[in-house]
């Protein structure tokens, strides 16, 4: 199916990210010749991708296909699902529909970008309709931990799906509208084809929890702290800065914030009918005036991201923040699988300077902003999906999701990953095809493939080093004077300058020993030069570093 157009009576969903992994979502649904893309967002790149911060699906299929992409629709603007936009539109050149705070947060990613003045981005109201080539769409609002989450209602002459995006079912979420339980009651007498569901806590018992036991508790909390507090916490959880604005002025504290990404979260908010009753912002030059029981801190870093604020401010780099033994930083989030080395090392730091740290191990900090298994439940219940298609997981929790579906009594459940064309109708849904996937690296200014050979080496770099060998070869075919030969990340070239001299006499023995008629064949001499290099670092120090060879000819 994947080399012609979807046909009026079909209907199809093609997960590219998102699905067998947290994270970089973008989803694809096909019906009538056209394809509508739901998010475009980035994931946080490992400690084995180094010095790569984000990565993000490969659009390749529908880039492939950008004449028939009506448009980009956003659930709501969380990075994970907005945070591609700058950097894929030029691929992808359609427009783009979103509800204000959502817009209000993709533009400075634009201007960034430079294409403030190419992309249209069309406003929708919160549980409004439109319409995007053929397909028909309705906003439901719901509760998370941002700003107007939204799902979306697909309706196609093929059948109707409903695509919930990031959601909890908060009963006092305090910033935004309430989720909207008689629209998605109303679904449940549509005969709604599928449902395409947030599976991230998919493996937690009961409910998620509300903002409002969490503001209860922080206030509890911050009565009994003395000296300078910081609060880590994700920028975009506007509720959550609310919640930590009001916990703050109810104990005398001013606000300060750190970390770009916060005030420009408060600022969009602002712009956008929220945070409008926040307590002014004290600058950093002035926090440092303040007596410290009288601060209190917002700042990004709680996933020990090294650039983020809280990192800066551990580590002493900061310029008006600082800390001292017998502050305290609570971490006012959860972990995010795969981050636990870099915010325990960051944990440590704190620890090291007579810092108080206050998790959610600890205490009542932070909730979820994802569906806990009740509350899907409760989701089922309403909608009655003919198919439920677990996605914004991994395996284990897409598994879950699915059983559960199952014990709800949703007819058809389909296990996917990204890659997997799944035909909803006509007939039995099922996954037709696969196409191919991959992820992109932001590596400075551009994008490369995960894959690239420039990754690789790079990879290869930070495990085995590298080495230079420069040689010089005059007219008459000769070698002029001895191999250079430098090592980045494997010797000493002051401690150990002897050992690069024993490796440089290698080379040069190698190259003595090549036929004359060799050394004319310049891939020839270098083969011979990088072996030989290979061969005495494997020998000396077990490492085989990623090796150039330089060759200059004279005459």
């Amino acid at each position: 199916m994947r080399d012609r157009p979807p046909g009026a009576d079909e209907l199809y969903f093609l997960p590219l990210g998102g699905t067998g992994e947290i994270g970089m979502n973008l989803n694809l649904y096909g019906h009538d010749g056209k394809w509508l893309m739901v998010d475009l967002g980035v994931t946080f790149a490992g400690p084995g991708s180094p010095g790569i911060d984000v990565l993000m699906a490969d659009p390749a299929f529908i880039e492939a296909r950008r004449e028939d992409l009506a448009g980009l629709v956003l659930t709501h603007a969380h990075e994970d699902h907005i945070g591609a936009v700058g950097h894929l539109w030029p691929r992808l050149r359609c427009p783009i529909y979103a509800t204000a705070f959502t817009a209000e947060m993709v533009y400075p990613k634009l201007v960034e970008a430079g294409l403030e003045d190419q992309v249209e981005i069309i406003e929708v109201p919160l549980s409004g309709r439109f319409t995007v080539g053929p397909f028909e769409i309705e906003l439901i609002t719901l509760t998370h931990s941002i700003p107007e989450p939204n799902a979306l209602v697909i309706r196609t002459a093929a059948g109707s799906v409903l695509h919930t995006g990031d959601w909890k079912l908060d009963p006092e979420p305090l910033v935004g509208d309430d989720y909207d339980e008689n629209a998605l009651r109303a679904l449940g007498d549509e005969n709604l084809l599928a449902m395409v569901c947030d599976s991230t806590n998919a493996l937690v018992e009961g409910e998620s929890g509300s903002e409002a036991e969490v503001r209860a508790a922080l206030m509890e909390l911050l009565g009994g702290l003395k000296n300078r507090v910081l609060v880590a916490c994700f920028a975009s959880n506007v509720a959550r800065l609310d919640t930590i604005g009001k916990v703050a002025a109810a104990h005398g504290r001013r606000v300060g914030l750190a970390g770009r990404s916060m005030a420009r979260v408060v600022s969009a908010a602002r712009n956008s009918g929220y945070l409008q009753d926040f307590p002014p912002i004290v600058s950093d030059d002035h926090l440092a005036l303040l007596p410290p029981e009288e601060v209190l801190v917002i700042c990004t870093g709680s996933q020990g991201e090294p650039r983020a604020a809280l990192s800066r401010i551990a580590n002493g780099e900061h310029r008006d923040i600082s800390l001292d033994p017998g502050d305290t930083v609570i971490f006012s989030s959860r972990i995010i699988p795969g981050n636990e080395t870099t915010i325990f090392r960051l944990h440590n730091k704190l620890v090291r300077l007579g810092v108080e740290i206050i998790t959610a191990d600890d205490h009542f900090v932070h909730v979820s902003g994802h569906p806990a298994r009740e509350e899907l439940s409760q989701m089922y219940h309403w909608v009655r999906p003919r198919i439920a298609i677990p996605v914004h997981g991994e395996a284990r929790h897409l598994a879950a999701h699915a059983q559960l579906a199952r014990d709800c009594q949703v007819p058809q459940q389909i296990l996917a990953e990204n890659g997997s064309l799944i035909r909803l109708a006509p007939g039995p849904a099922e996954i037709v095809d696969h196409v191919p996937t991959g992820r992109l690296a932001v590596d400075g200014r551009r994008l490369l493939p995960l894959d690239s050979p420039i990754l690789r080496a790079r990879q290869k770099m930070t495990f085995n080093g590298s080495a230079t060998v420069t040689l010089v070869i005059g007219a008459d075919g000769l070698f002029q004077g001895a191999p250079i030969v430098t090592a980045q990340g494997l010797l000493d070239p002051e401690a150990e300058g002897d050992k690069l001299a024993l490796i440089a006499e290698g080379v040069e023995e190698a190259l003595r020993r090549l036929p004359k008629i060799d050394r004319r064949d310049d891939e020839a001499v270098k083969e011979t030069a990088r072996i030989a290099v290979r061969r005495a670092f494997r020998k000396m120090l077990d490492k085989k570093p990623v090796t150039d060879v330089h060759l200059v000819r004279l005459g």
